[in-house]
């Protein structure tokens, strides 16, 4: 299954669940709350299966990935030391475009994944192409000069909504640092990874 790149407002209505992490698919007078279709006001009782399918979908669609990424970072979290749950939402936060996206260089995933993919991204002063490539602890990111002087880029700067702890940017050295793995509690809430861990355990 490839990645899902339809409407986003659409999937969010669809699992109740922010995935921009912003709200912004839910804000009042905008957009509407409940489901898309017909019979989107009654929402239904998932069954298990339901719910931990909605999981999984929840991570895909946030972080951008297909079915098949997704089952990779499982078993390579499964037979990482720790918590599988947890090692999955740090590897999927070690992306490269995740990393862009957090240090504030980017308002979405998406447009990270852009800038990685269209040549604009350096890692220890190497071009990076590839979004899921896994940044590692000090690892320094900044962009290219001409990336720098993009109106875009430098909203999202002035904007700086997405910046975390366990990343730090110099806005004048235009230089992120990937300072160390974030904690649980840093990351979204509105996901429950265990359900996600209990799925790929029964297949």
């Amino acid at each position: 299954m490839s990645r899902y790149t339809g409407p986003v407002f659409r999937k969010s209505r669809r699992l109740n669940f922010s995935i921009l992490e912003t709200g912004k698919e839910f804000a009042k007078g905008k957009k509407r709350t409940f489901a898309p279709g017909q019979h989107g006001q009654k929402r239904i009782k998932l069954s298990n299966f339901g719910l931990q399918l909605q999981e999984k979908q929840k991570i895909r669609f946030t972080y951008g990935l297909n079915a098949r990424q997704m089952k990779n970072l499982f078993d390579e979290s499964k037979n990482t030391h720790g918590v599988t749950g947890t090692n999955l939402l740090i590897f999927l936060e070690s992306r490269l475009d995740n990393i862009i996206y957090r240090l504030g260089l980017s308002l979405t995933r998406n447009g990270a994944r852009q800038l990685v993919n269209h040549g604009h991204v350096l890692v220890n002063g190497k071009k990076v192409n590839i979004a899921s490539y896994r940044v590692k602890l000090g690892d320094k990111v900044t962009l290219t000069e001409k990336a720098q002087k993009n109106t875009k880029i430098l909203e999202a700067i002035a904007t700086n909504a997405s910046t975390l702890p366990f990343v730090e940017f110099n806005k004048k050295s235009f230089v992120g640092i990937y300072v160390r793995h974030p904690l649980r509690e840093e990351l979204n809430t509105d996901i429950n990874e265990a359900l996600v861990v209990e799925s790929y355990g029964r297949s």
